[in-house]
């Protein structure tokens, strides 16, 4: 079992993983070992409460493809076990930061003093600036 909180947890055979050989660099072991893990979850068909499910799929995110799935592919470590942990916390990842409720603001109003403090540096701003103009000699 995965868990994804207290409540929430997704079984191991929910998710396709298959081995695939890793991409770049790496000399002869690269060449012969599939290191690389492709992971997929299909979010429609999983045991997800359905809140988590709606919140998945209405979400644009480039690891979910438009007929609902997840596809994850973790290639950044030498083993297959650790790319497979990856794999699984990057997806466990997606769901918790998808699935998070956002807290709604609450409107607040400035304090007088705010105001206060506001108005006076206009004010010395705006004296500051009428000191700039032009200079006018008196002839007397």
């Amino acid at each position: 079992m995965i868990t994804i909180s207290r409540t929430v947890s997704i079984a191991e055979d929910e998710l396709e993983i298959t081995a695939v050989r890793a991409q770049g660099a790496g000399g002869q072991h690269v060449n012969k070992s599939s290191t690389a893990i492709h992971l997929r979850f299909d979010i429609r068909a999983s045991s997800l409460p359905e809140y988590y499910k709606a919140r998945l799929l209405e979400a644009s995110h480039h690891l979910i493809s438009s007929d609902g799935w997840v596809v994850i592919k973790a290639q950044e470590y030498r083993s297959q076990e650790m790319n497979r942990e990856a794999a699984i916390a990057r997806l466990v990842a997606l769901i918790k930061e998808l699935t998070a409720v956002q807290k709604s603001r609450r409107a607040t109003r400035p304090t007088r003093a705010s105001k206060e403090r506001r108005l006076t540096g206009k004010a010395q701003k705006s004296s500051v600036k009428a000191l700039r103009g032009k200079v006018r000699r008196h002839d007397g």
